[in-house]
């Protein structure tokens, strides 16, 4: 078909001041400057130029481009040429120089052209002044861009052998690059119909399907999900957010409708795909969906030769970078893509990394022990491999809080991956937040954990955990309006994050905002009865004097012995005034830390409630020669306002560094 239409304009006809159409090569110049235009919207560029001065319905152009009785979405699919034609030409389609919309009807091409040899058909002459133009239709279009043909094979069995996934990283990048110009581009239609939203876009990467069959290579999908989330989250941040992995996992195998999954996560377009290893090739599917009418913009699939892909990567990273470039028009142009070099001891870096935050994530202590192991393993493997540093840091700085041990045995450990890490790459937004909380509860040096946490917003601003723990450090320090807008950029990030909801709970305890807080842990605990997070609840009915309901919310969610349990129920019965009952529960907590030591935050806590200060003082010295985490909570937990007049304590905030 474009040989076709190519010959009806074969020989280079100019139009505007300085671009000239050649049938003859299919191309489209500028100023002797060859412009990309892709295969369709050439054709119908050709077509309409061929037509020019006439109305060419959309009809018209299906049937030449497309053919007869033709089963495709020719509707977006000329939606998305007429753009990409606009974009070439700089067109405006308010005030258009050369492709006019014909609302309902079609398109005209309203340029006058010159034809540098003679026509042996009659042309028309230049066209006569339009009309006021029509305006565009009110019905965006939405964008089908032309993916790098690849090799297809779908003859080979299928195979669930290992899986060389860091050889993906350059497929993924082409992924995430082509969903951010489909975004971009959309974007820049809504601004050339006069509808641009001031907001950012947002994307949901909803978990890619492992399609090998094997249950064991769960990890391997969701290392996809997450690289996606990477890539696309850092490279345009300023135009499109992207939903963190936390809430997209909440729909891993849900049968939920995806309008219902849109309006829950708050995003605009979702980007959905599986992987599966067919012999010696890997195959990518993704799709990228628009919410709103649930249009397709996008939809390709990758076949990639493992032994090749690493050749092809560049390449395609230098076609896309040219594509972006073309899609941004006048915006900031991105950063070009580097393709770095991956040895053998680096594939296996990067499986063993994946495997670790598939652990890391669980959020449990023997997922903490087991993404531990797989850190050093991928550091062994490759040591100078940033993110498995970072990967590390973030395990040992969790472990403590999770496990109730002394802080003081994974300080040090998780200090010296977050500098490493820092050290080998520092534009790495993990490694700098990693860097900002070991420095914040180990160190109690305040400005340069802010510093390392502002450093990692700066350096991705769709990362969620960054403004998490940020808006914490705020609290913290009593900064109590910044911290919560800071929790809600988390929150937009990470929608049905149960952590970062329940440290916005949290904040509201400590601002002493005890409805609010006790209304925002039990929407927590409808999502998670028993998230470890939201027990904080019985502190705020303690301040309330809702000595009740804190003792039955500690029973009803205290499964076993613990630390924790002793430590609530002797604060929870002390400020009760049940003296017997407090005196039961702080025996137990001191049996358990003469077996195995556990933070003395928690036993001072128990003193505290009891009305011993004397006691709480000497633990909470105790907790700071064990540079204990719990202490970065002394400033604003209502908890110790029973010692804040006393001059030990003061004198304690101060070495903290929390007395201004």
């Amino acid at each position: 078909m474009l040989r076709e239409l190519a010959t009806k304009v074969q020989d280079p006809v100019r139009f505007g001041d300085d671009f000239e159409l050649d049938g003859g090569t299919c191309q489209l110049r500028r100023s002797g400057r060859l412009l990309k235009l892709e295969r369709i919207p050439m054709e119908v560029l050709l077509f309409l130029v061929q037509q020019r001065g006439e109305l060419v319905t959309r009809d018209q152009i299906v049937e030449k481009v497309w053919g007869k009785d033709v089963y495709l979405d020719t509707d977006n699919s000329i939606n998305g040429a007429i753009r990409k034609i606009r974009q070439a030409l700089r067109d405006d389609p308010e005030q258009p120089r050369f492709i006019q919309t014909v609302t309902g009807r079609g398109y005209r091409f309203i340029a006058p052209v010159i034809d540098p040899t003679p026509n042996p058909t009659p042309t028309p002459g230049p066209a006569p002044a339009p009309a006021p133009a029509p305006k565009t239709d009110p019905v965006s279009e939405p964008v089908l861009l032309a993916a790098p043909q690849l090799p297809v094979h779908e003859d080979s069995p299928v195979e669930s052998g290992g899986w060389p996934w860091p050889a993906l990283v350059g497929t993924m990048i082409l992924v995430a690059v082509i969903v951010l110009i489909a975004i971009l581009n959309y974007r820049r239609s809504d601004s050339q119909s006069g509808a641009l939203r001031s907001e950012r876009a947002m994307l949901a990467v909803l978990p890619f399907e492992n399609l090998t069959g094997d249950a064991r290579q769960e990890y391997f999908s969701d290392g996809m999900t997450e690289e996606m989330i990477t890539q696309l989250g850092g490279r345009d941040p300023d135009h499109m957010g992207v939903i963190a992995r936390t809430s997209v996992m909440h729909y891993k195998h849900s049968q939920e409708p995806l309008p219902q999954i849109a309006r829950e996560l708050g995003v605009q377009y979702m980007l959905e795909g599986s992987v599966r290893r067919d012999g010696d090739m890997v195959r990518i599917t993704a799709q990228l969906i628009l919410m709103k009418d649930q249009t397709h913009l996008w939809a390709r699939q990758y076949d990639r030769k493992v032994k090749d892909l690493l050749v092809i990567q560049s390449e395609i990273a230098r076609e896309i970078s040219g594509e972006i470039q073309t899609a941004l028009g006048g915006s900031k142009p991105l950063a070009p893509i580097v393709q770095p070099t991956l040895s053998p001891e680096a594939y296996e870096a990067y499986n063993l990394y994946l495997r670790g935050e598939y652990f890391l994530n669980k959020r449990t202590v023997e997922g903490f022990r087991e993404a531990i192991s797989d850190f050093q393993q991928a550091t062994a493997k490759d040591p100078t491999y940033a993110r498995a540093y970072a990967g590390l840091a973030d395990a040992y700085a969790l472990m403590a809080g999770y496990s109730g041990a002394p802080a003081i045995g994974y300080a040090s450990q998780a200090r010296a991956a977050a500098m490493r890490a820092v050290q080998l790459d520092d534009s790495l937004p993990e490694a700098h937040a990693a860097l900002g909380l070991i420095i914040q509860n180990h160190d109690y040096d305040w400005q340069t954990a802010e510093k390392e946490f502002k450093r990692a917003i700066e350096l991705n601003p769709n990362y969620a955990t960054a403004h998490q723990w940020y808006a914490e450090h705020l609290t913290w320090r009593g900064r109590f309006d910044e911290a919560l807008r800071e929790s809600e950029r988390a929150r937009q990030l990470d929608p049905l994050s149960l952590i970062i909801a329940a440290d916005n709970g949290a904040i509201l305890y400590y601002a002493r905002q005890y409805d609010r807080a006790i209304a925002q842990f039990t929407a927590v605990r409808q999502m998670d009865p028993e998230f470890s997070r939201a027990k904080l609840i019985s502190y705020v009915y303690v301040q309330k004097g809702m000595f009740a309901e804190a003792l039955s919310d500690t029973q009803k969610h205290s499964h076993g012995s613990t630390p924790w349990q002793w430590s609530v129920l002797a604060y929870i019965e002390g400020r009760a005034g049940r003296k017997r009952a407090a005196e039961s529960a702080l025996r137990k907590l001191l049996d358990w830390n003469r077996q195995q030591p556990i933070d003395p935050m928690a036993i001072a806590a128990a003193h505290i409630g009891m009305g011993d200060n004397d006691a709480a003082v000497a633990w909470l010295e105790t907790a700071y020669a064990q540079h204990s985490n719990g202490l970065t909570a002394l400033k604003v937990d209502p908890a110790y306002d029973p010692l804040r007049g006393d001059p030990r304590f003061q004198d304690l905030l101060r070495r903290v560094g929390l007395d201004q």
